[in-house]
């Protein structure tokens, strides 16, 4: 579905991804675990167009979107739920579902979406009429997925889900990941939990300092003592 071959990315002068590949195929959770400032949120920047990348190939689906701007990766069927959430504060819930589906035309569609995304987070149906500045950072962190599938998307990409949020709010995150994968959404997560992200994912891939350092399946990822000691805490 997703190809990524030998990508560099550049911050001016910095280079923050030095010849990353990866490939995520349809149906899976791939996950990218790292400590900060490893590259994993550059990399999710660079896939939906908010960087481009200087050399490498990026392919989805077969076709080249390196470079693309990021309303064409967005029309072609890939969300990215940035870090930090980004919701528009100064607008209602359910005006920031209703710009996720910008690009769409389809009125019955965005209407079932609707549905949708209040089935999957009934407190943004209680909340549609409130303004998305005063909800809890688990809420607006659902009003941020909320917003993404409203694209409907066939990837969606997940930049720290849980960052910030209390323990129980995190399960209920991750349920609702695992569920909007059995949808049939594909999903690219970067996740400091990686304790979490492992325990849902297909497969993993480990960033540092802007390189791909190892990668494999989930459970063989749990199960080796240098990632658990690096990133699992022992």
């Amino acid at each position: 579905m997703l190809s990524v071959e030998e990508i560099n990315v550049y911050y001016g002068n910095i280079k923050a991804l030095k010849g990353v590949s990866l490939n995520v195929n349809e149906g899976e959770i791939v996950t990218l675990i790292g400590a900060n400032g490893a590259g994993k949120s550059t990399l999710l920047n660079t896939l939906s167009g908010l960087l481009k990348p200087k050399k490498g190939k990026i392919e989805y689906f077969n076709k080249s979107i390196a470079g693309k701007p990021a309303q064409d990766i967005v029309k072609a069927g890939i969300s990215h739920v940035p870090e930090g959430r980004r919701v528009f504060a100064n607008m209602r819930v359910e005006e920031n579902l209703e710009l996720g589906a910008y690009l769409r035309k389809d009125s019955k569609g965005i209407r079932e979406d609707f549905d949708k995304v209040f089935e999957l987070f009934p407190r943004l149906y209680e909340r549609k009429k409130q303004l998305a500045g005063t909800l809890s950072g688990g809420e607006q962190q659902m009003l941020a997925m909320g917003r993404a599938l409203m694209a409907k998307p066939k990837l969606l990409l997940l930049d720290e889900p849980s960052m910030g949020l209390a323990p129980l709010l995190v399960k209920t995150i991750f349920n609702i990941i695992e569920e909007i994968n059995r949808d049939g959404t594909t999903i690219l997560l970067v996740e400091q939990n990686a304790h979490m992200a492992l325990s849902i994912a297909t497969r993993a891939y480990v960033i540092e300092t802007g390189s791909v350092i190892t990668s494999g399946t989930a459970e063989k990822l749990q199960a080796s003592e240098e990632i658990r000691q690096a990133y699992l805490g022992g």
